[in-house]
C-alpha cells in the first residue's frame, strides 16, 4: 500500500494554486449561490476533529446538518464524543470550512459531491459501521458497481504478483465485476490496469484529496480510471497524503466490495488492514498463495492459514461469493443475485432468467426459455450444482 508522503515532497502534485485561484474568482463574484443543504453537510463533514461516527450520531439526533449547526451547546454536548473542543469547532464551522471554494474547485474539475443521503451514494458503504458523510467523485459510480471485488497488495510487487493482479483484474472485468483498489504502486496499479484492459469498470479510492494524484506517476492511470470508472475520496480535495489517511481509506475499499482479494503482502502490510476491515464488515476475504520463502507472500499465506479462501483464478473468486445483499444490475442490463452468475453460458442464463424466486414449474421454464425439455432439465441440474437454484419437487424449482 502507499507509503506515507512528506508534506514537502515535490513529487506530489499540489492544487494550492487552484484553490488560490478559486478564492480569487469567488472574491470577484464569479460564483453564484450554493445549495445550502449541501453546504451545511460539507461544513460538518470537512470540520477538523469531527469524524464519521460522531457526525452520524449528530445527524441521528438532529436529522439535518442545518439543525446540527443551529443546536445549542447543551443539546450538542448531550451527543456522545462531543466535548468542549468539538463544540467550539461546530460553532465556528463557517469560518473553519470554506464551502464555496471547495464547491468551485469541484465544479472546475468535474468532481461530484455525494452525501450519504444522495440517491447514487454507493449502497455498500451504507452497510459499514462508519460510512463517510461526504464522497468526492471524479467519474461515475454506477448501480452495476455494487457487484465489486477489491484487489490489494504490496507496493513492492514481484513480477508474479503484478501479472496475477493484472490477470485477475482483467478476468473480473470481463465477467462484469467492478475492480476496486487504492491506485498505489505495485498490486493496486496492476489490478486497475487489468480491469481497464478488460474493458470493465474500476474504482480507485484515494488516501488523500482528489487534488493530489499519489503516486504522481499514476496521473495517466487516474485519468483513464475516471473515464472508465471513478476516483473516490472522503477527504477535502486539498488533503495531502500522510500516514493516517491510508488506513482510514482502507475501510472504503473493502466496504465498496463483496470481497477483498489480497495478492502479495508481507506480515506487516496495509493490505492486511484492508483484509481485517473486510472481515469486520462481514465481507469475504480471499488470498492468492505464494512461495513460503517469499517475504511478499508471508501475509497472504497467513491469511489462508487463518481461514481466508484460497484463490487460483477468477472462477475461484466468483464461485466463492455468496448472494449479494440485494440484486445488482450489470453493465449489460441483466440483474444478478450471485457473482457466480457471471460464469454462466448463454443457455444457462436463459434458463436461470426463466426461474423466479418463488416456486416455478418446469413447464413454465420450458415455455419461457423456449428451449427443448431435455436441454432445460440438463441445465437445471447444472444450475443446481452451482447452487443458484434449488429443486422444490420433481416439477418445481426456485432461485436461491
Amino acid at each position: 500500500m502507499p507509503a506515507p508522503a512528506s508534506r514537502d515532497d515535490p513529487s506530489i502534485q499540489s492544487p494550492a494554486a487552484d484553490f488560490d485561484e478559486a478564492n480569487a474568482e469567488l472574491a470577484g463574484g464569479a460564483v453564484s449561490g450554493i445549495d445550502e443543504h449541501l453546504g451545511d453537510h460539507l461544513r460538518l463533514a470537512m470540520l477538523p476533529g469531527l469524524g464519521p461516527r460522531t457526525l452520524a450520531d449528530l445527524l441521528a439526533k438532529f436529522e439535518t446538518p442545518a439543525a446540527v449547526l443551529a443546536a445549542n451547546d447543551r443539546e450538542l454536548a448531550a451527543v456522545r464524543n462531543v466535548g468542549p473542543k468539538l463544540l467550539q469547532a461546530i460553532r465556528q464551522a463557517s469560518e473553519l470550512v470554506d464551502v464555496q471554494t471547495i464547491l468551485h474547485w469541484c465544479d472546475r474539475h468535474s468532481v461530484k459531491v455525494l452525501t450519504s443521503r444522495s440517491p447514487n451514494y454507493p449502497p455498500g458503504l451504507l452497510r459499514i459501521a462508519d460510512p463517510p458523510p461526504i464522497l468526492f467523485v471524479s467519474g461515475q459510480v454506477l448501480p452495476s458497481d455494487a457487484l465489486a471485488v477489491a484487489i490489494v497488495g504490496t507496493r513492492h510487487a514481484s513480477v508474479y504478483g503484478r501479472s496475477q493482479a493484472e490477470k485477475l483484474g482483467y478476468g473480473l472485468a470481463k465477467a462484469g465485476v467492478t475492480v476496486v483498489s487504492g491506485m498505489a504502486r505495485g498490486i493496486d496499479s496492476a489490478a486497475h490496469r487489468g480491469a481497464l484492459d478488460g474493458g470493465g469498470r474500476t474504482l480507485a479510492v484515494f488516501g488523500c484529496g482528489l487534488g493530489h494524484i499519489y503516486p504522481a506517476e499514476n496521473a495517466e492511470l487516474a485519468a483513464a480510471i475516471s473515464r472508465q470508472g471513478a476516483l473516490i475520496s472522503e477527504f477535502h480535495p486539498d488533503t495531502k497524503p500522510h500516514s493516517g489517511t491510508f488506513p482510514q481509506r482502507n475501510r472504503l475499499i473493502s466496504g465498496l466490495c463483496h470481497a477483498t482479494l489480497v495478492i502479495e503482502a508481507p506480515e506487516r502490510s496495509g493490505s492486511l488492514i484492508t483484509a481485517r476491515t473486510a472481515d469486520e464488515q462481514g465481507r469475504e476475504v480471499l488470498a492468492l498463495p505464494g512461495p513460503v520463502t517469499s517475504r511478499n507472500s508471508q501475509g497472504t499465506n497467513l491469511l489462508i492459514r487463518d481461514g481466508a479462501r484460497l484463490v487460483r483464478h477468477v472462477d475461484d473468486i466468483l464461485e466463492s461469493l455468496g448472494p449479494l445483499p440485494e440484486a445488482a444490475p450489470t453493465a449489460s442490463g441483466r440483474v444478478v443475485r450471485r457473482p457466480s452468475e457471471a460464469l454462466l453460458n448463454d443457455r444457462e442464463r436463459q434458463v436461470l432468467d426463466a426461474i423466479a424466486t418463488e416456486a416455478t414449474s418446469i413447464d413454465v421454464v420450458v415455455q419461457t426459455s423456449g428451449l427443448p425439455v431435455s436441454q432445460v432439465l440438463a441445465t437445471i441440474s447444472a444450475l443446481e450444482l452451482r447452487k443458484l437454484i434449488r429443486r422444490l419437487s420433481s416439477q418445481y424449482v426456485s432461485r436461491v
